[in-house]
């Protein structure tokens, strides 16, 4: 049977990538008590990995679709986490976005709105969550955006 946030994701036409094994020494997600810790995911799309500046070759709306990239691994790495059950997921409680950029680029929210957006057309109201949006100098692999997540699990 197909669970309730599986439905939501195939009538938004989404599909989960697999989960992304780690690229160092870390685990992809760590649950203590009914918290899951997803590790940040980077953008990566069908064709690779998304790579770039903002602010130098990115436009806001480039980093707002690598950033809903990372949304989407996020998900695959908790349904990983729980077993394949998605609806083990009571409430997205935080998010961190941090975004390749230049020292000039003020859009970091707007960015970082592809994963929260995401996360609010999949989840419904569970989905509404506490953020931070900051720039950084370089990300892993010159990627343009990554994204870790905190869940709360039922």
């Amino acid at each position: 049977m197909t669970g309730k946030i599986d439905a939501r994701l195939a009538e938004l036409g989404l599909t989960l990538p697999d989960a992304p094994a780690p690229a160092a020494n870390y685990v992809p997600a760590v649950q203590s008590g009914n918290v899951l810790y997803v590790s940040g995911q980077i953008s990566a799309g069908p064709e690779g990995l998304i790579t770039g500046k903002l602010g130098a070759g990115l436009s806001t709306e480039d980093g707002a679709a690598a950033a809903k990239r990372c949304a989407l691994a996020l998900i695959a790495q908790a349904r990983a986490a729980c077993g394949g059950d998605l609806d083990r997921i009571a409430r997205v409680v935080k998010l961190v976005g941090f975004v390749n950029s230049t020292a000039e680029f003020t859009e970091q929210p707007k960015v970082i709105n592809g994963a929260s957006d995401l996360m609010v057309q999949v989840f419904g109201d569970a989905g509404r969550h506490a953020r931070s949006a900051v720039s950084a100098a370089s990300l892993p692999f010159g990627v343009a955006v990554e994204v870790e997540a905190i869940f709360e699990l039922v």
